[in-house]
């Protein structure tokens, strides 16, 4: 079991779950982060300091969450790895926004 990055994520970025993460398994785009399946040690680090709670383990994903878990495996088989985020500037403000995967930016 991994854990996945979902849709809370997009537009915010904070970046406290790579900071925690022992296993180099965050990839980071330009506006949302994930986390490769085949490198996450299940260790739940990530998911407990994430401030939007939008961190969850793949075993637990709400229906319509469950696209992100696919999605994660992708953009990590091309989006680099990344040790180390600052917030996007607006993250505050996008924060509790809900169905943002709209604005999610994929190269």
């Amino acid at each position: 079991m991994a854990y996945v990055v979902t849709e809370a994520c997009i537009a915010c970025r904070y970046g406290e779950c790579v900071a925690v993460c022992p296993q180099d398994a965050f990839h980071g785009g330009p506006n949302f982060v994930v986390i490769n399946p085949a490198t996450c040690a299940n260790c739940s680090l990530c998911e407990m300091v994430c401030p939007v709670k939008a961190i969850v383990a793949a075993t637990d994903l709400a229906p319509d969450q469950k696209a992100y878990r696919e999605l994660n495996a992708e953009l990590a088989a091309v989006w680099p790895v990344v040790r180390e985020l600052q917030p996007l500037p607006d993250a505050d403000a996008n924060a509790f926004e809900t169905t943002k995967r709209h604005r999610l930016i994929v190269p």
